[in-house]
């Protein structure tokens, strides 16, 4: 049976999209911010990657750039001060927030900020 191993993402700056995560937490090495494809494996062995849009259109010539939101990621924070914490560090950093910090009714804090492609990235704490 196949399972879930890895989420890609095509960015237009490698440098600028691997800042913003690794504001988030993902040790990302600085040199990688030159290539064009990019792995961080999680603790859990999950895998997330980045492709310039240079290296997409030389796999697919007919590749056209997506409107809107591409993917959705989700980080789970330690609390609810971390949500808030992180979500304003992001915001004073120039991000765009999508959603400030809320209680949601499912338990958990939850904020949404926007990534350097227009990507959601969701950060979230049980309460």
């Amino acid at each position: 049976m196949a399972q879930p191993d890895m989420v890609g993402m095509v960015v237009r700056d490698m440098a600028a999209t691997l800042a913003f995560y690794r504001l988030l937490g993902l040790e990302i090495p600085e040199s990688a911010d030159k290539e064009p494809h990019v792995e961080y494996i999680t603790p859990s062995g999950f895998r997330i990657a980045w492709d310039t849009q240079e290296m997409i259109v030389g796999i697919y010539p007919d590749w056209v750039e997506p409107v809107g939101q591409r993917v959705n990621l989700a980080f789970k924070c330690q609390n609810a001060a971390e949500v808030n914490s992180l979500y304003n560090d992001l915001i004073r950093r120039g991000y765009e927030g999508y959603k400030a910090p809320w209680d949601a009714f499912w338990g958990q804090r939850y904020a949404v900020i926007v990534d350097p492609d227009g990507n959601h990235v969701d950060l979230f704490a049980a309460l």
